[in-house]
C-alpha cells in the first residue's frame, strides 16, 4: 500500500516505491447511460495510472462515487452511502473516497461539509483530472475539489476500461441546448459539443477491431449531432446524424447499431431514412415523450406537441414495420390536472409503446419547474403513476405476447436474467432490443455469442423462448468474454502511474 511519508515530487506526483502491492479501485455508479460510460472512462483512468480494479466483494483502497442529479433521492442515496463508509476511512485513513459527475458538479463544496471524510470532489467537465487530484489528496494530506465550468477536452479522448467483450457505448456529443423546466442536466454537463464524424467512427473501428459487435452512439440529444462541432472548422451540418447512422453501416463486423436519446422536435426524415436503409441499425428506437398533454409540455418548454410525436411514430412504423418503440413519462409535473393526464394515457395508449421508463416527477432546485405553483401533493402523483404503470404493462404483454412463434436472434448477454441460474436459462437482446430468456440446450453459449431461437412465452418486461436452439454462431466477443478480456479505446495522458509496476502478464496473454 502506498503510505503517507513516501513522499513524491514537488507536485505530488511521481509514482511512490516501495508499495508491496497495487492499490485497488472501486467505481459506483449512479444515473443514466452517460455516467455508465464516464464510468467506464474513470476506471480506464485509474487503471493507466496503476490502480487495479477490486474484486467482486472486496474492499477497495479507493472508492468513486460518480453521481446522477436528475431525481432527488439521488442526493439521500450519495450521502447516506458514504456514511456508510466513513468507519472505515476513520480506521483507515489510507483509504480515498471521491465523488464526482453531477451531483458532484451541483453540490460542489456542500459535499465536503456534508461528508468531511471524502478526499477528492471533482466535476462532470474534468473527468481527466481524477489520478492527479487523488494523488495530490494523499501527498498533501487534504481534500482536494476541482470544478471547472467548461468541457477542458472530449471526455472519448480519455482511456476507458470497457464493462462488456461484445457491446460498447460511443459518445457523440456531451451537455445540452435544450431548457427542459424539469432538468438539471444542460446546467451541469454544459452546452452541446459534438465530435468530429472521424473520430467517432475511428473508435468504433477500434472496438469493432476489438471484437465488438454492437455499439450505442450517446448524446444528451443525439439528433442535435452536427450543430456544435468541437472543431470550429467543421460547418454547422443538421444531416449528420444521418450520415453517421450510415457511415457505421459500412464498417464490417459491426452487427448491431442504436442509439439514445433523440429529441422529438429535432427528429427529421433523413434519419428515418437512414434507419431503414441501413441494415446493422437496429429496429428500435428510445423517443422521450414525457408527457400527453401539450399544455404540459409547453410548461416543460418541450418544443413539439402530441400530434407530432405520433407522427413520428406512424413514419417509423411505415418504414421499419417491426420497430420496438420505447419512451420516457413524467407523472405529475407541477399544474398537471387529471385532464393533462388523460393526454398522456390517450397518447400511451395510440403510441403503443414496446415498454416504457416512467417517473414520478421529482423537484430539483436550480430548475424552473422547482418554482412553479400547484405542486402536486405526492399521493394524487403515486396513484396517477401506479394507472399509468397498469396501462403500459398491459401495452407491454400485448406487444411481446404477439412475438410468440416468431424466430429471434439474439446477443447473448451476462447478468440480465435474475433467475437464470434456477431456471436453467441464458439471456439476450434481440435486435429490437427486447430482453429474452432462453434455453441453451446442451449448446456451449457464451455471452458475445449469436444465437436465433424461437420465441414461447412472454411477460410484460422480457420474453421467453424455451424452444431448441435453431442456429448458434461462436464470435470473437465470445472468445473475449470467456478468456476475460474487455476492449480498450482512448489515449493515454502521459500521467505517471503510481505505486510498484503492476506483474507482467503471463507469456500467452494479448498483451494489448
Amino acid at each position: 500500500m502506498v503510505t503517507r511519508d513516501e513522499t513524491a515530487g514537488a507536485d505530488g506526483l511521481e509514482p511512490a516505491v516501495g508499495s508491496s502491492r497495487v492499490r485497488t479501485y472501486q467505481v459506483r455508479t449512479y444515473g443514466c447511460q452517460m455516467n455508465v460510460h464516464d464510468s467506464e472512462r474513470l476506471s480506464g483512468l485509474l487503471e493507466s495510472a496503476g490502480y487495479q480494479r477490486a474484486a467482486e466483494g472486496a474492499d477497495a483502497d479507493i472508492v468513486v462515487f460518480n453521481t446522477c442529479a436528475v431525481r432527488e433521492n439521488a442526493d439521500n442515496k450519495l450521502y447516506g452511502n458514504l456514511s456508510h463508509l466513513a468507519p472505515r476511512k476513520q480506521a483507515d485513513p489510507d483509504m480515498q473516497i471521491a465523488v464526482g459527475g453531477c451531483l458532484a458538479q451541483k453540490d460542489r463544496d456542500a459535499v465536503l461539509r456534508r461528508a468531511p471524510w471524502v478526499d477528492v470532489v471533482f466535476g462532470t467537465h474534468n473527468i481527466g483530472s481524477l489520478p492527479a487530484l487523488l494523488e495530490r489528496a494523499r501527498h498533501n494530506r487534504e481534500a482536494q475539489v476541482e470544478i471547472v465550468e467548461a468541457l477542458q477536452e472530449f471526455p472519448s479522448a480519455l482511456p476507458a476500461s470497457r464493462e462488456s467483450a461484445y457491446a460498447a457505448w460511443v459518445s457523440i456529443s456531451v451537455g445540452c441546448n435544450n431548457t427542459c423546466t424539469f432538468c438539471i442536466v444542460p446546467s451541469l454537463r454544459g452546452k452541446e459539443v459534438d465530435r468530429r464524424p472521424g473520430d467517432i467512427l475511428a473508435e468504433v473501428q477500434s472496438l469493432v477491431d476489438q471484437g465488438v459487435l454492437e455499439i450505442t452512439l450517446l448524446g444528451q440529444n443525439v439528433n442535435a449531432y452536427g450543430v456544435s462541432f468541437a472543431d470550429r472548422e467543421l460547418a454547422r451540418d443538421r444531416g449528420a446524424f444521418a450520415k453517421l447512422l450510415r457511415a457505421c453501416g459500412d464498417i464490417d463486423g459491426l452487427e448491431r447499431v442504436r442509439f439514445t436519446s433523440p429529441h422529438p422536435a429535432e427528429f427529421t426524415d433523413d434519419v428515418i431514412e437512414a434507419m431503414a436503409d441501413t441494415p446493422n441499425v437496429c429496429p428500435t428506437l428510445h423517443m422521450p415523450l414525457q408527457s400527453g398533454s401539450d399544455r404540459i409540455l409547453k410548461a416543460m418548454r418541450r418544443s413539439y406537441r402530441a400530434e407530432r410525436f405520433l407522427g413520428i411514430i406512424d413514419k417509423v412504423r411505415a418504414a421499419i414495420p417491426h420497430a420496438a418503440i420505447t419512451t420516457d413519462l413524467i407523472v405529475g409535473f407541477p399544474g398537471e390536472t387529471e385532464e393533462d393526464f388523460q393526454a398522456t394515457l390517450d397518447v400511451v395508449e395510440r403510441a403503443r409503446f414496446a415498454s416504457a421508463f416512467t417517473f414520478q416527477y421529482s423537484k430539483r432546485p436550480g430548475t424552473p419547474a422547482a418554482d412553479m405553483p400547484d405542486q402536486l401533493p405526492k399521493a394524487v402523483v403515486t396513484e396517477r403513476y401506479q394507472r399509468l404503470i397498469a396501462l403500459q404493462e398491459r401495452i407491454s404483454l400485448e406487444q411481446n405476447s404477439a412475438q410468440i412463434g416468431h424466430p429471434v436472434e439474439l446477443l447473448v448477454a451476462t447478468g440480465e436474467g435474475r433467475k437464470d441460474a434456477s431456471t436453467a436459462r441464458m439471456s439476450g437482446r434481440a435486435r429490437d432490443g427486447r430482453l429474452v430468456h432462453f434455453l441453451p440446450g446442451d449448446n456451449e453459449i457464451r455471452p458475445g455469442d449469436i444465437v436465433t431461437t424461437t420465441v414461447t412465452g412472454a411477460a410484460p418486461h422480457h420474453l421467453i423462448a424455451d424452444a431448441p436452439i435453431i442456429e448458434h454462431r461462436r464470435t470473437r466477443a465470445g472468445d473475449a468474454h470467456a478468456a476475460g478480456q474487455k476492449p480498450r479505446t482512448g489515449v493515454g495522458l502521459g500521467m505517471p502511474r503510481i505505486g510498484a509496476p503492476a506483474p507482467s502478464p503471463a507469456a500467452e496473454g494479448c498483451g494489448c
